[in-house]
């Protein structure tokens, strides 16, 4: 079976975000992620992370909460300034907690000066943080409408283009699945590129399990191809997230 993590901004929320780590490892997690860490010091945050023995596998920039607020800002036309303060703040968070990832966002954009814009900042941050891998992520239009980062054949696009060793793709099945309805064909496309992949039902985003997308099959298949990254269970559990763990046992 792959290597899987568990997302605490979505699981285990039944407890105090600074709670969720110790859970985490006593439900049999060695790996989490957290999209959004920043409204907890990376002190706080880091000493759990030491105190369960677990691997930070990824966070997302940039920094603030974007609830009702922009989506990211690396596709943003005229921008770049916003983007290159919230880097520096998500890359001292990523440094200092050893997040394996740093996934940008790209914001609500569009046209050919959007992807310039996300690809000269991509260019700029994958060579002020050569040692930090960086993702991007392609997310569905239904649920986040307006979001320029939202096709694969866009990503790889954008990837080939800034042509830089330490920036990836993060693949959601869950996206794939509302972008493409192929979640194997289109990871059979842009595996190469892959770094790091994300997993959730479908309809509803709750385990990925018993639902629309085939993962005993998907699962199979980064076996046969010897993945090695993490598959970070991201989602929204349909009760007690302990009690609907048979997806990654």
């Amino acid at each position: 079976m792959p290597r899987f993590c568990a997302n605490l901004t979505m699981m285990f929320t039944e407890y105090p975000l600074t709670e969720r780590f110790a859970a985490a490892r006593a439900a049999g997690f060695d790996t989490v992620e957290i999209l959004f860490p920043y409204e907890q010091s990376a002190a706080e945050i880091l000493e759990r992370i030491q105190q369960n023995n677990l691997t930070l596998a990824l966070i997302n920039g940039p920094p603030p909460n974007y609830t009702d607020g922009p989506r990211g800002f690396a596709a943003i036309p005229g921008g770049q300034d916003r983007f290159r303060y919230d880097f520096k703040r998500a890359l001292r968070y990523a440094q200092t907690l050893g997040a394996r990832h740093l996934h940008l966002m790209s914001g609500v954009a569009e046209g050919a000066e959007a992807k310039q814009a996300m690809i000269e900042n991509l260019l700029w941050a994958t060579a002020q943080a050569p040692k930090q891998r960086i993702t991007i992520e392609p997310i569905n239009p239904h649920d986040m409408p307006g979001y320029f980062m939202n096709d694969f054949d866009l990503a790889m696009e954008v990837i080939q283009t800034v042509a830089s060793p330490n920036l990836y793709l993060q693949f959601d099945a869950y996206h794939a699945h509302r972008i493409r309805g192929d979640v194997l064909g289109t990871w059979a496309k842009v595996r190469r590129r892959v770094s790091h992949v994300q997993v959730g039902g479908y309809p509803g985003r709750h385990e990925p399990m018993a639902c629309d997308i085939d993962y005993p099959a998907f699962f199979a298949q980064l076996d046969a191809e010897g993945y090695e990254g993490w598959v970070s269970g991201e989602y929204n559990p349909t009760g007690r997230t302990e009690d609907g763990l048979q997806w990654c046992r």
